[in-house]
């Protein structure tokens, strides 16, 4: 049986495979739970999450039962909303808590949070028992998308008056509860943030020195409602390891470390990602199939609605048709290129409103500059359609279609683009997420609008 080839301490990241899983399963199946602890022992949290996520549940339950309780409290973090609340449930509310107090209370709220949505009652009984119970309760209160929800109420600090030696002993004090100390906040005798001393800074003072003669004091900080995408990009923007969060009146209420950062940037990518091709559920993979259905159908009525007024539009000319034949072959080459051009300029409309780099005084510059990039795509677009027409001959009309089609294409391309250069920044004014303006929205919206296009000026130019 294989064991893992790069444990904790080698330097080199550990991938896990199939055949990892596969063994670890057998081993399961058969009870052998010794092998099993040996194999995964020197594994990292993350590492034997995914081993538990790509189990049979049953296995996984088995396993997730066997390894020590330390080692399970680090894998919850790590899981799936869905498959921790399938783990959880064959535990006590005692046996719940146990295991949620060697986490921070950040991962405590989390994991809580989550159970509350399936077993609220459960949820309620864990909650008194915890030993953070007060800061994990007021960190419940933000919103899962916030700062506040972000954020993790273990942290070191000291008023500013304090001197190096002391704040030395407050990190030492808390060294075992802090999974990370980066730096040391400096408060007020009101408990408000001051500032922080790094601790290059407090290690290299004299031990007499007060910490106001060392700390930065022009220093970021975020209110506990901002949305977590802005604090990711705060974090980015400033190359922060640590952001501390404070209420409105000041007060230091926890931090946000790069770990939780590094996680909202994924799943904000992932989110506009599903949601750019129509899925508006969270999909995980131990989602349910009518969790996953749910979350795509919206999308698909929406373009089975979307390809029927199409349809419309295309009878609605049938005469048109009957008369010219010849102009259905331009029906899929029209819808295809409107979609196309039209998720083109939405993805980087969404792109730099997700990165923060469009602001409102940069939308008549932007929507000039996608004009200027559709005129330009649209004429080559247009000329190689009308010479691919003229050189594949359709009698004495040949030149007039050649125009007509080249013409079509032309406005399509640059309506499109524009539809779908706007679209997002309007979406983004009314405080709806513009990523759900790329995909089924726009391929939907521009298939109608190109097909009314093409035939109006089919109509006029050719008939």
């Amino acid at each position: 049986m294989p064991a893992p080839e790069a444990p904790p301490g080698s330097g080199t990241a550990f991938e896990v495979d199939d055949e990892l899983v596969r063994n670890v399963g057998v081993l399961v199946d058969e009870g052998q739970r010794g092998m099993v602890l040996n194999l995964v022992a020197d594994l990292r949290p993350a590492d034997l999450a995914r081993i538990v996520a790509h189990l049979p549940l049953a296995d996984a339950r088995t396993l997730f039962d066997w390894i020590p309780s330390e080692q399970t409290a680090d894998v919850l973090p790590e899981l799936e909303s869905a498959l921790r609340g399938d783990l959880l449930d064959d535990l006590t509310s005692p046996e719940i808590a146990a295991l949620l107090d060697q986490l921070e209370t950040d991962d405590q709220a989390d994991v809580l949070g989550d159970l509350a949505e399936t077993d609220s009652a459960m949820a309620d009984a864990v909650l008194p028992q915890l030993e953070d119970a007060a800061d994990v309760r007021q960190l419940l209160t933000y919103g899962d998308e916030t700062a506040g929800g972000l954020m993790s109420t273990e942290y070191v600090a000291v008023l500013e008056t304090a001197t190096v030696a002391e704040a030395t002993e407050e990190v030492r004090r808390l060294a075992e509860t802090l999974d990370d100390v980066y730096v040391v906040y400096t408060i007020d005798a009101r408990g408000c943030f001051v500032g922080f001393v790094t601790l290059k800074r407090l290690l290299l003072a004299p031990s007499r020195t007060p910490l106001a003669k060392i700390a930065e004091t022009d220093v970021v900080t975020v209110e506990a409602d901002l949305d977590q995408e802005e604090v990711a990009r705060i974090m980015e923007r400033y190359d922060l390891i640590a952001l501390p969060v404070v209420s409105a009146n000041g007060h230091l209420l926890g931090r946000i470390t790069i770990d939780d950062v590094v996680d909202v940037i994924r799943e904000e990518a992932e989110e506009d990602l599903q949601r750019a091709v129509g899925i508006t559920g969270d999909e995980e993979i131990s989602s349910s199939i009518f969790a996953v259905s749910r979350g795509r159908l919206v999308w698909l009525l929406l373009g089975l609605g979307g390809a029927y007024i199409s349809g419309l539009v295309i009878v609605g000319f049938e005469d048109a048709l009957q008369v010219a034949p010849v102009l259905a072959l331009f029906i899929p080459i029209v819808m295809a290129m409107a979609g196309n051009a039209g998720i083109q300029s939405s993805a980087i409309a969404v792109q730099g409103l997700a990165s923060g780099d469009i602001w409102r005084s940069d939308l008549v510059r932007r929507i000039g500059k996608e004009l200027g990039v559709a005129l330009i795509n649209g004429l080559v677009l247009s000329v190689a359609l009308a010479l691919i027409v003229v050189a594949s001959g359709f009698g004495d009309d040949t030149s007039r279609l050649a125009l007509t089609a080249g013409l079509a294409l032309m406005v399509v391309i640059v309506l499109s683009t524009l539809v779908g250069a706007t679209v997002p920044l309007a979406l983004s004014r009314i405080g709806i997420d513009p990523a759900l303006a790329m995909g089924p929205f726009i391929t939907v919206s521009n298939d109608i609008l190109g097909l009314t296009i093409f035939f109006a000026v089919a109509t006029v130019l050719y008939l």
